[in-house]
């Protein structure tokens, strides 16, 4: 934790941040509290050594000081930068000494020994900038023509890092200039053999050009004088270099792939309009355009990865599902970019101007590059644009985006013939391509020389080594007839995935076709399973069966361990026309309502077994579609990870039911999914998925449903201490309940409308609503709910002073969940149960239960539930006398409150920080008063 702090030294780290960065995408369920645990022991540890002010807590995080001499980094940064500013001036000598003293305070790879893959990306940087000033001290050596003293150190260099071109180029140029011309040569020469064994490319421009150039014996690699004159340094040497690396950027390209073929072009013209920005200027923005299939999106990230470098601030990256039926909102895109650029999802504005806004501030500083793929339109785009020409925006589509303002426009065509050919041969291998020249060549343009279409052909062949080119030849012969006349249009990709959809089994095209009506999203197995009808078994088979056939791709592994799978976005346009032929009998609706009756099931159980029982939660009818019992126990081993894992995926599952009308099951998932919105404070989706489920039960007449939706909306403006608003969606649901008579819709909503009543202080009301929710909670025997509002009242009776019935309610309610083992709610009545012993004077005792109740709160990360014991705690420890831990902990409130947008709770608590520290100025003040008279 401690390299994760100093890598943001002097910034506030949020503690989010550092969960990312110790545990990655499976932190535990104690990631907070072991965090505080850290942070303690390194105030312990800096204590020790007179450092303790050094780790301060500061919203949203901590902060670590750092003073510029103290951190190696920072000092290696200043060096570099006082290095490029002199070299501009003139300055190479003196720039020389300080790249050389930059490279001294290193004493081995960054960060050793670290197992984080985000601290290990970091290190990864880390050592990236000191190889690029160890290529720009070199370059500055040469300027001073001490080509002879430096090839001893740049042999060694060349040796431990073979594929860095730019120091083997440095390496020819100095054995060049020391008379050793051969010698220059065969560096090159055996550098090519690597590059073409290892990665199977040729060396890059730059270097093809030096040889030339030491070849005809160039005088231009000569200073005047006859010593030689070093080329200008490399545009990471200079002045005008992007900044060095910073920490906690987000990285978000996908990987770049290995056989990338031909588009130079393309890619130089690219990546000149990317890096025309500046201060002062326009946000450069390129727009790749062209048909589908012809590899827009691969170019893109090829051009992102090249980039990487004059982009230190990072790269963001979003599939905007242009040729998707409903493309990504922008109102979604800048909610996850925000949180890539470490806002926390509680602090992240409602309406897309606002988001739109806050990600404009937070580039305005920095140098980053944005990759905006499978756009469908301007509108699109133009909320997604910074505000300044610091950052590049490189975007992919169809259209030419014509009315983005200042865009320029790049056309992506097919690949010219020798660049397919080149294509086929890095997929399928340079010997078999070698041996049938004519096929290979016939082959790409019967593909149309579109890499989409070419790649999948070449997968087939790459997968099956027996197969000759020509046998490929005569299988695809009398598809290519009719498509001859179309070289580049979709007839030629859907042509050839229907060769490869051919070739399935029919339950693999059965398969591919339901697969092509989910958004997006990440495949689970039991998905597969549910859409077929199947074990889980034959279903893993069946998408195997499909990634092999370059159909279907693996994008990761699920909280079980298992594959998740995603469809490419042309497959999925070329599975949905199939699924559209007419068929004897119709595959889709039954296939989906499984589908949708799986996830309602999973995340049924899933909240089952956090509250002990299908308490709090009202659920409807719709028919549920269930994995058996030991894959279910494996899914849910913890429920409430398995809901965050699964978030994305539930939500479009409660788009698919409004879509297709399962409107009972619809508003059943909703409420359901409230588990995780309420904990995490998901409040946009809460709202987003509550919207579509009110408008699919209101539109299909569903009273009870519309209700239950209404109910769990007054919980949302609670949560957001809307109270206005929390009564308008309450009172409706309330005269629904009455209505058809529904015992535990009425228990919902009267404990919803006495916690309003509590909030706006009407405690008549209040304690009424509760007896009733209590009675009414007893009679469906939702324990859960009863318990929680026994609570509640204990808490009116608290605020009352009645605090023997204070008492007596709360023993009532843990007698209740004792019986039922639900821990979960206990911790809840223990909460209040802390207040009474607070009142009675008794500090120790309700400061051990305050302990005991955050350990569980922490492990299911509730983070309101977390604000709430740690305000208690903090008033505890004032009780006690322990002014600085309370001041302490009530620091912390006030942060988690502002990060969840409870104003009101933030005030409260600033408000009583303010009194603590009244109070301790007042003893301070009263003790060197009586010190003072003793001495009198």
């Amino acid at each position: 934790m401690l390299s994760a702090l100093l890598l943001e030294a002097n910034r506030i780290v949020s503690t989010e941040s550092l969960v990312d960065a110790i545990w990655g995408d499976d932190p535990p369920p104690t990631a907070r509290a072991q965090i505080q645990t850290c942070v303690s022991a390194l105030r312990t540890n800096l204590a020790a050594i007179g450092e303790e002010s050094q780790l301060v807590t500061q919203e949203p995080g901590y902060l670590i000081k750092v003073s510029g001499d103290q951190l190696d980094a920072t000092l290696f940064t200043s060096l570099r930068k006082k290095a490029y500013s002199l070299a501009d001036e003139g300055g190479i000598e003196e720039a020389a000494a300080l790249t050389r003293r930059a490279d001294e305070l290193w004493r081995g790879p960054a960060l050793s020994g670290t197992k984080s893959h985000k601290l290990q990306s970091m290190a990864a940087q880390l050592d990236e900038h000191r190889l690029i000033n160890l290529e720009t001290h070199i370059d500055l050596e040469l300027q001073l023509g001490r080509h002879a003293k430096i090839i001893p150190e740049l042999s060694a260099l060349v040796s431990k890092y073979p594929l860095r071109e730019g120091l083997r180029g440095q390496l020819m140029l100095a054995l060049y200039r020391s008379g050793r011309q051969a010698e220059a040569l065969e560096v090159f020469r055996s550098g090519r053999v690597i590059l073409v064994e290892q990665l199977g490319i040729e060396p890059g421009d730059d270097l093809r050009r030096l040889e030339s150039a030491i070849l005809a014996g160039d005088r231009g690699l000569h200073l005047p004088g006859g010593t030689a004159r070093a080329p200008a340094p490399a545009p990471a040497a200079v002045s005008g270099a992007p900044e060095p690396f910073e920490t906690a950027v987000p990285f978000q390209l996908p990987p770049d792939i290995a056989d990338f073929t031909g588009r130079a072009q393309l890619v130089d013209t690219a990546e000149s309009l990317l890096l025309a920005g500046g201060e002062g200027r326009p946000t450069p923005v390129a727009v790749l355009a062209g048909p589908s299939g012809v590899g827009k999106s691969t170019l893109a990230v090829h051009v992102g990865h090249r980039l990487m470098r004059q982009f230190p601030d990072g790269q963001l990256y979003c599939d905007l599902g242009g040729i998707q039926p409903s493309p990504t909102a922008a109102l979604d895109v800048l909610g996850r970019f925000l949180r890539a650029l470490g806002i926390p999802g509680s602090q992240i504005p409602e309406t897309v101007d606002e988001r739109a806004e806050m990600y404009r501030n937070l580039l305005a500083s920095k140098r980053m590059l944005i990759v905006l793929d499978n756009a469908s339109e301007v509108q699109q785009v133009r909320r997604l644009l910074p505000g300044t020409g610091n950052s590049s925006v490189l975007v992919t589509g169809r259209s030419r985006m014509t009315g983005l303002p200042g865009a320029r426009f790049l056309y992506v065509d097919v690949l010219d013939l020798d660049e397919s050919i080149e294509m086929l041969a890095a997929v399928v291998g340079k010997e078999r391509v070698a041996d049938e020249p004519d096929a290979a060549a016939e082959l790409v343009r019967m593909v149309g020389q579109l890499p989409l279409a070419l790649r999948i052909i070449a997968a087939r062949l790459a997968a099956r080594p027996n197969w000759s080119l020509v046998w490929m030849l005569d299988r695809l012969s009398d598809e290519r007839r009719r498509l001859d006349e179309l070289a580049h249009g979709e007839l030629v990709i859907r042509s050839s995935l229907a060769l490869t959809y051919d070739g399935l089994t029919e339950d693999g095209r059965r398969l591919l076709r339901l697969l092509s009506v989910l958004e997006g999203g990440r495949i689970p197995t039991w998905a597969a399973a549910a859409l077929l009808d199947t074990d889980l078994f034959r279903a893993d088979d069946l998408l195997e069966s499909l990634v092999d056939a370059q159909m279907l791709e693996i994008v990761g592994t699920g909280t079980s361990g298992g594959p998740r799978y995603k469809l490419h976005s042309l497959v999925q346009l070329f599975a949905r026309e199939e699924l559209e032929r007419p068929r004897e009998a119709d595959e889709t609706e039954p296939a989906l309502t499984r589908l949708v009756g799986g996830w309602l099931a999973l995340a049924e159980e899933a909240h089952r077994r956090l509250y002990g029982g299908d308490f709090t939660v009202l659920h409807g009818d719709a028919p549920r579609w269930h994995l058996s019992d030991v894959h279910v126990d494996r899914l849910l081993r913890d429920p409430l990870a398995w809901l965050e894992a699964e978030r994305v995926n539930l939500c479009q599952a409660v788009d698919l039911a409004a879509e297709t009308g399962q409107a009972e099951a619809c508003w059943d998932l909703a409420v359901t999914l409230v588990t995780i919105f309420e904990s995490r404070c998901y409040f946009d989706e809460w709202q987003q998925t509550h919207q579509r489920a009110l408008h699919a039960a209101g539109k299909a007449g569903l009273v009870r449903g519309s209700a239950a939706v209404m109910c769990s909306v007054g919980s949302l403006y609670l949560s957001r201490s809307q109270l206005s608003a929390a009564r308008q969606a309450l009172q409706p649901a309330l005269e629904s309940f009455t209505l058809l008579q529904d015992t535990h819709g009425l228990a919902l909503a009267r404990r919803n409308l006495a916690l309003l009543a509590q909030r706006q202080g009407d405690s008549h009301t209040a304690l009424g609503l509760y007896r009733q929710a209590v009675a009414d909670f007893r009679a469906v025997a939702d324990h859960v709910g009863q318990t929680n509002a026994l609570a509640h009242l204990a808490r009116l009776a608290l605020d009352e002073g009645r605090l023997d019935d204070a008492e007596g309610l709360l023993d009532e309610a843990l007698e209740i969940c004792r019986s039922t083992g639900s821990r979960r709610t206990e911790g809840q009545v223990r909460l209040v149960l802390s207040d009474l012993m607070q009142r009675r004077g008794r500090y120790q005792e309700a400061e051990d239960l305050l302990r005991d109740v955050l350990d569980l709160v922490r492990s299911r990360g509730d983070i309101a539930g977390e604000s709430r014991i740690l305000h208690r705690l903090g008033m505890v420890n004032a009780r006690l006398g322990r002014i600085s831990v309370a001041q302490s902990l009530l620091h912390d409130v006030v942060g988690i409150r502002e990060r969840i947008m409870d104003r009101v709770g933030a005030a409260e608590a600033r408000l009583e920080l303010a009194q603590l520290e009244a109070e301790h100025t007042a003893q301070l003040a009263r003790f060197e008063l009586n010190l003072g008279c003793s001495s009198g």
